[in-house]
């Protein structure tokens, strides 16, 4: 059975490539211990399928990496790459307009958040912060502000807590609402952690670390974000 659902991801048939995707899923949900060997090879034929024109192959291979994910967790980290390029993939995805295949790569980007630990998928997400397209960006910006919101403040200074709060600052200013509204929520997150901290109670703390952090202009919009918090 293994040695068919290799065959039939290698297929030119792009049906056969869809029904061998549903295969990978059946093996992630009940038999992921004989999916692990193949698993690189599958994220790859993923990112590929993702990468298709034809929607239906393009949302099976987009639900296929959420049971992944949800199989495998943070040992997907240990392929570099094919990660990397998933990763991409789905934040393409679900910027696109496509309603259905966008709605399914949230579902899939997600299932990220959930099954993976957040400080190296901070790290993953972190050049997309920045990436050229908005759109891409802002979905960036969403799911940094859902990892930021569940990581103490020992997570975030691990991360690097001034490129943290650089980030945030930097985005309250986009152009899309979606990310100065994520924005906005990470530097909230950041406070919440920051000033809970024995080391940091006192409300003039938190802004001596932004005007040390950031250029007086952003230092002054986190600052005024925070104002009501105290």
């Amino acid at each position: 059975m293994i040695q068919g659902l290799i065959e039939g991801l290698d297929s030119k048939d792009w049906t056969e490539v869809c029904e061998s995707l549903n295969n990978a899923r059946r093996y992630a949900l009940y038999h992921s211990s004989l999916l692990l060997p193949l698993l690189e090879k599958v994220m790859l034929v993923v990112v590929k399928a993702m990468k298709n024109p034809r929607s239906a192959l393009c949302k099976t291979a987009i639900m296929a990496s959420s049971d992944i994910f949800n199989a495998f967790g943070d040992q997907l980290l240990d392929y570099t790459d094919a990660f990397d390029n998933l990763l991409l993939q789905l934040l393409l995805k679900a910027s696109q307009d496509k309603k259905f295949v966008c709605e399914e790569a949230d579902r899939a980007l997600n299932v990220i958040v959930k099954s993976m630990t957040p400080l190296p998928l901070l790290n993953k997400l972190k050049p997309y912060v920045s990436h050229a397209n908005p759109r891409v960006r802002a979905k960036a910006a969403i799911y940094m502000s859902n990892f930021v919101s569940k990581m103490g403040l020992e997570g975030m200074s691990e991360f690097g807590l001034i490129s943290l709060v650089q980030m945030a600052a930097e985005l309250l200013n986009d152009r899309l609402p979606e990310a100065r509204e994520a924005a906005r929520s990470t530097v909230i997150s950041i406070y919440e952690a920051y000033t809970r901290s024995e080391e940091h109670k006192q409300p003039e703390e938190w802004h001596n670390f932004c005007q040390s952090s950031l250029p007086p202009i952003f230092a002054q919009s986190v600052v005024k974000i925070t104002a009501s918090f105290q």
